[in-house]
């Protein structure tokens, strides 16, 4: 009983307290350490006192990786480009969807160089930059999806790498329509 008075009296005296501090609900309450609820904001490509570096857009950390995404076991080697073939198998199921998505991703990415068709007959050739090779050919067939996914990845000879461009479910989608393009063209 004696308790519930004290915790009655606490009650009653902490709602005196906050009436007498005055103000409703739109003004705004006293911060005692204002620093902790309000920081300074600082613009990604700005330079701040605040970090040794001065930079306010800061690399990861070192050996990190976003947290469903584990990093790739393969370098920008040949032997890696041939195990990658062998081992990578696509694990984006093709669908409609999957398949319109390849196409925009295919327009947007490759045909500047492969052309619409992929006959290797893009806009680069005209400005003078080397034809790359026709993802229609016998040998563009043959590779298996692992070997794409790497070069997409990695690059191969004039082609740069898509690894920062395009996800790793985006460059899967890509090739699903690639080989889509293959089929068609076998079919004709």
């Amino acid at each position: 009983m004696r308790r519930n008075l004290l915790l009655l009296a606490t009650l009653i005296l902490l709602t005196v307290a906050n009436i007498l501090q005055g103000g409703g609900p739109e003004t705004r309450s006293f911060r005692i350490l204002p620093e902790m609820s309000v920081s300074p904001a600082v613009k990604s490509f700005s330079q701040t006192p605040l970090l040794p570096d001065g930079s306010a857009l800061q690399p990861p950390p070192p050996h990190t990786f976003p947290r469903d995404l584990p990093p790739l076991p393969y370098t920008a080697s040949e032997e890696d480009a041939v195990r990658a073939g062998n081992e990578l198998r696509n694990p984006v199921e093709a669908s409609d969807a999957v398949l319109a998505r390849g196409r925009e991703i295919f327009r947007n990415f490759c045909t500047p160089c492969h052309g619409g068709d992929a006959t290797g007959n893009g806009q680069v050739i005209s400005r003078g930059f080397p034809g790359p090779p026709s993802l229609l050919a016998a040998h563009a067939r043959q590779l298996p999806d692992g070997r794409i996914f790497h070069i997409l990845t990695f690059g191969q000879g004039n082609m740069p790498s898509y690894r920062f461009q395009l996800s790793r479910q985006e460059r899967w989608t890509a090739i699903h329509y690639v080989r889509k393009l293959q089929q068609e063209s076998k079919a004709q």
